[in-house]
């Protein structure tokens, strides 16, 4: 069994270390996607109003569509049991089931994208509805421009499923970054205006793109389009809607927490949502980029071990693989801790993006980044109950917290502002992620003694980092001045220094998840251990 783990741990790490460097070049386009936006727009009623618009597009694209959507995660959950040879071509039965879902899909899609079409004053008027009346009628503007990325939506997540089902995860991870890359170049051409209309209009190109990229690649796979309306005959498509229903409503239920978001938002002072998006943004690269690198992989794995009943694997990678996750992404969080304002001001201050902007966002990012740990842990083990073919549990879970999200921003929006909402949104996400640890005792023993004991370790071994990296920059905050230069200078002697002594101490400490780093590296090295 050993070495059948070693075996898969090569492959996985292989596969993770592509998709890293995919995911990196592709989170890139996305950060010189928002510097350029960040210019033109600054944080004002234009991006405000534009931001509000897109949550709709984005349920779409990047929520239902994307990794760890619903539409992936039910592709991948039952077409990785059903194809019994990657290397040939779909069977009949298989290209109808694919055909099956994809009418389905467009067919739900195609109505929403209508209606935000023709409709898009009334649909942002009950989003925003305390919004003033030139921020409404701009977002319903923005709205109505975006709302063909709503029908791309239907397709993207569906192929993005069957892509990393073959094993294909090179393409589905560089798809993403079209979008951003068509805003830079509607942008670039462009060079913005006072409404919008080029950032929308660049939206809707780039989403386009990302369909046109994928497309090739899955028809080749065998996969061509022909509608087939067999949502009530197709009992594998019963399944899939089993596993797609309480998935795609637990999304959207998320989704209406983000709507909740935007009611108490709306009301707050001009560029105080830009600011939250901005910072949501920032906390997503580095955290979307580890996510992807393990759940890309694991996922297809997670449900072939299940199907063969083999659960001390599943236990098995679920623990290393998490474990070190959780490891990286808490220095990451404390070294946003620390470097918050010199990263932001370097990347987005400049045209019309403020040292103001600059300011609001760090406070923001500041309170969305204490969610790190069990955002990580949540989005790990929920993959874990889609493996099960349960994706009723993080439904119910999810559906509970929209009651609380409507409690804790009633009590923290007044206080705190936008941050309150970003407060409100890391303890639902710590609330989240324990239930579901509590709950998938139930299918499996994750071995929390062990788990939580290293976790501990993690947290003593920040907080020491944390104190010597906030000693260290407060040193430097009274030398240095805030030239462009000397901030470069001051973020990288953190980075450094922090890593030298979270490395140090979790070498005290004995924590697991770094020597399990350290093999990983060197495997990929071939740098071999002396007998």
């Amino acid at each position: 069994m050993e070495k059948t783990q070693d075996k898969k741990s090569q492959t996985l790490l292989k596969s993770a270390t592509l998709i890293v460097i995919v995911i990196l070049l592709s989170k890139v386009a996305g950060f010189l996607r928002d510097i350029i936006v960040a210019n033109y727009y600054g944080a004002s009623l234009v991006s405000d109003a534009y931001f509000y618009a897109y949550q709709i597009p984005a349920l779409a694209v990047v929520i239902l569509g994307g990794m760890g959507g619903p539409f992936h995660s039910a592709t991948v959950s039952v077409f990785s049991k059903i194809i019994d040879n990657f290397s040939a071509k779909p069977k009949k039965e298989v290209k109808r089931l694919f055909n099956t879902y994809e009418t389905f899909s467009l067919l739900v899609f195609g109505l929403i994208a209508l209606i935000c079409f023709f409709y898009p004053d009334i649909v942002m008027k009950i989003i925003i509805s305390q919004a003033s009346p030139e921020l409404s009628a701009l977002a319903a503007y923005h709205l109505k421009l975006m709302s063909p990325v709503i029908l791309v939506g239907a397709l993207l997540g569906l192929y993005y499923g069957i892509l990393v089902t073959y094993n294909k995860f090179l393409l589905p991870n560089i798809a993403p970054s079209m979008v951003s890359i068509g805003i830079i170049i509607t942008l670039f051409i462009t060079k913005g205006d006072n409404t919008g209309f080029y950032l929308a209009l660049g939206t809707t190109f780039g989403a386009l793109l990302q369909l046109l990229v994928q497309t090739p690649v899955v028809v080749k796979l065998g996969y061509t389009f022909k509608p087939v309306f067999d949502f009530f005959k197709n009992k594998k498509f019963n399944e899939i809607l089993e596993l797609l229903m309480p998935a795609f409503l637990s999304s959207t239920i998320g989704q209406i927490g983000i709507y909740v978001d935007i009611f108490f938002a709306s009301s707050l002072a001009q560029g105080q949502w830009t600011a939250y998006g901005y910072a949501n943004r920032i906390f997503q690269f580095p955290v979307g980029l580890m996510l992807s690198a393990l759940l890309v992989p694991l996922f297809p794995l997670f449900s072939r071990l299940v199907a063969q009943n083999k659960f001390d694997e599943v236990r098995h990678y679920f623990n290393k693989g998490v474990g070190s996750l959780i490891f990286v992404g808490t220095f990451t969080m404390i070294y946003i801790f620390i470097a918050r304002v010199d990263l932001i001001s370097l990347a987005l201050e400049r045209g019309a993006f403020t040292h103001q902007a600059t300011l609001m966002v760090s406070e923001v990012l500041f309170f969305i980044s204490l969610s790190i740990i069990p955002y990580m842990f949540r989005d790990s083990i929920t993959r874990l109950y889609y493996s099960f073919g349960d994706s009723k549990t993080p439904f119910y879970i999810a559906l509970g917290s929209i009651l609380l999200k409507l409690i804790f921003n009633s009590l923290l929006v007044g206080p705190l502002g936008i941050n309150g909402i970003a407060l409100s949104t890391s303890i639902i996400t710590l609330i989240n992620g324990t239930l579901l640890a509590i709950l998938i005792r139930k299918k499996i023993s994750i071995g929390y003694r062990v788990f939580f004991k290293q976790i501990g370790k993690i947290l003593f071994c920040a907080l020491i980092t944390f104190i010597l990296g906030f000693f260290l920059n407060s040193c430097m905050n009274l030398v240095l001045s805030d030239s462009f230069i000397l901030k470069i200078v001051k973020v990288s002697i953190d980075f450094i220094f922090m890593l030298i002594s979270y490395v140090l101490v979790a070498h005290l400490l004995r924590i697991e998840y770094l020597e399990d780093l350290k093999e990983k590296i060197e495997t990929k090295l071939g740098i071999k251990k002396n007998a």
